[in-house]
């Protein structure tokens, strides 16, 4: 991953400072900003440039939340990791509906950060091999009142237009594939996440929570997106009959 660029978004001059000295020791080419405007107009001015996101949550003048959605409205898919001090699920829950990746807190172990922004940078890298090499897989889809564009990683949900990330892409394109067949959470983070299935993360459950808020009539009584309790997920593209 030599010569990867990633963007530190971090007001705090002597964390950003401590970040960039250890990615420039493996090897990254790293940027610092220290607030939301400037990351954006960073990116808008040179949109190919950037292979990963590094963001704070607590910036002055713009959240980190804000720059993340800013970001994926703007159609950028780079990886994106939050860095935040901020540890109560609901602050994890909102990152990831904004279209983080992944979601790390402070204080964090250094090798962590390494190996999960290695872990990022070499799946985004393998995905978009992957989706050149694969010219005849699915490119839309509706079910419901949903139309799903994959190539453009936007659906249009009861006639309004929603941007997606391109993890949550993924997953869809996965249960799409995998329509009525019960998915084990194991397995989602084997060929979805590329992870080893026994690791204890929520990120699917924090990710179909997402898909369900964006797709579900009423997200708290699922009919596409389906929890099997004791054997994982289950996709029905008709829907479940409603009450």
């Amino acid at each position: 991953m030599r010569g990867k660029h990633i963007l530190v978004i971090e007001d705090e001059a002597h964390l950003a400072a401590g970040i960039k000295y250890n990615l420039d020791a493996e090897g990254y080419r790293v940027t610092t900003v220290g607030d939301g405007p400037t990351a954006l107009g960073f990116i808008r001015d040179n949109p190919d440039s950037v292979d990963l996101v590094i963001l704070d949550l607590m910036l002055p003048g713009m959240s980190g939340y804000a720059v993340c959605e800013s970001l994926r409205a703007d159609g950028q898919h780079i990886p994106i990791l939050i860095l935040s001090a901020r540890t109560l699920s609901e602050d994890r829950a909102r990152g990831f509906d904004v279209g983080a990746d992944q979601y790390m807190t402070k204080p964090f172990d250094l090798d962590e950060l390494l190996s999960r922004v290695k872990g990022l940078l070499t799946l985004h890298s393998r995905r978009a091999g992957q989706e050149r090499r694969q010219p005849e897989a699915i490119h839309d889809f509706e079910f419901g009142e949903n139309r799903v564009d994959f190539d453009a990683f936007q659906a249009t949900v009861r006639g309004k237009v929603v941007r997606m990330t391109q993890l949550e892409i993924r997953l869809l394109r996965y249960f799409v594939e995998n329509e009525g067949r019960i998915i084990p959470r194991r397995e989602l983070l084997e060929n979805v996440w590329e992870m080893p299935g026994y690791l204890n993360t929520r990120a699917p459950d924090q990710f179909i929570r997402r898909l369900r808020k964006i797709f579900e009539p009423d997200s708290a009584k699922p009919r596409f997106f389906l929890t099997i309790r004791d054997g994982g997920y289950r996709f029905v593209a008709e829907g479940e009959p409603s009450e």
